[in-house]
């Protein structure tokens, strides 16, 4: 299994970047006509497709109230996936965490207020590891809201106070975590787990709740026999599809980036993602979130298809409840609010 940067936007998006926006979870093939009238109507019932598609995944566009949201659930919300951020809620109705802090402060405040939350509900923060894309803005959400841990190994902390121009303050706000062994913060258990990565002390997170249990596994050149581990026992997985490998052999990057990104503790490219999922389909297996697209050298029809294919899902149909469920998390967007069970 060994083996194993991002598009979503672009400044002025031509007509098929903006159907692509409007469709970034689904490959949906959108045929030529004739006339702007038939093509008008060919995409409001793929719109009407994908609304249908997305009520099933049960994400919140608009904010409710806590008390209203179900107590047996996970609520996940990405602020931003792929090398120019990273972080992401994970809770319940009494708060949570975040995993990684690499989206700027205004980006999180306002993605928590859209689901009625704030930062007084974030009981601490969980590094993945300390490249600037996962840490850069950790410091400016701690000072600001003292209460909140920062829950990384030491060596990580090192490397983030080696690496990045960060207030030595820093530490203040840190809670020492150590791979393997569980940890308390609200409602959840967390577990921290090596991941391969060319970072410092690099971890992946397994999360439980009940018998609710989520595995984010970001950043990481192949599936390590830990990251399997936790994988397996996963309802919900949050995981790597960096990259399409013809993409990156014919892209612009130096011989050296494409050799750093393609090693076994670069990142995965969308194929080798497919074959582990496929590996390891169950149905405990209720959703995955393929993150940390390359702008680059990858889209998100095309990781989300390569994966689909492999799971015998099609992309753009609705699934029955309870079936296995697959979505690209954006890249420089926040995601819909997902309420996760089994």
């Amino acid at each position: 299994m060994a083996k194993k940067n991002d598009k979503y936007d672009t400044p002025q998006p031509g007509l098929f970047d903006i159907i692509e926006d409007l469709l970034p979870m689904r490959e949906v093939p959108i045929p030529v006509h004739p006339s702007i009238e038939e093509f008008v109507v060919e995409i409001k019932k793929v719109q009407e497709n994908e609304a249908k598609a997305r009520e099933n995944l049960n994400p919140l566009d608009e904010p409710i109230a806590m008390d209203s949201r179900p107590r047996d659930a996970i609520l996940f919300k990405s602020f931003g996936s792929g090398s120019s951020g990273n972080c992401a809620f994970i809770g319940d109705r009494s708060g949570g965490i975040l995993i990684d802090a690499g989206v700027d402060s205004r980006t999180v405040l306002d993605g928590l207020e859209s689901m009625d939350l704030s930062m007084r509900d974030i009981h601490g923060i969980c590094l993945t590891h300390d490249h600037g894309d996962h840490v850069r803005c950790v410091y400016s959400l701690v000072r600001r809201h003292n209460h909140i841990k920062v829950f990384c190994t030491p060596k990580a902390l090192s490397g983030i106070m080696r690496r990045h121009s960060i207030s030595r303050r820093l530490k203040d706000y840190h809670q020492p975590i150590y791979k393997e062994f569980p940890f308390k913060v609200g409602s959840f258990e967390i577990t921290a787990f090596d991941v391969s990565h060319d970072g410092t002390d690099n971890a992946g997170f397994f999360i439980s709740k009940g018998d609710l249990k989520m595995t984010v596994a970001t950043d990481l050149g192949c599936i390590s026999e830990r990251a399997d581990f936790y994988l397996r026992q996963a309802n919900f997985i949050v995981l790597e599809s960096n990259y399409d490998a013809e993409m990156l052999r014919n892209g612009k990057y130096s011989s050296y980036l494409k050799a750093r990104i393609a090693a076994y503790n670069g990142h995965m490219d969308n194929a080798e993602t497919a074959r582990y999922l496929a590996s390891i389909k169950s149905p405990e297996l209720k959703n995955v979130f393929l993150c940390h697209l390359s702008q680059d050298n990858n889209t998100p029809s095309l990781a989300l298809t390569t994966v689909a294919q492999a799971l015998g899902i099609t992309p753009g149909i609705v699934s029955p409840p309870g079936t296995l469920k697959i979505e690209v998390l954006p890249r420089f967007n926040a995601s819909p609010l997902y309420i996760l069970r089994k």
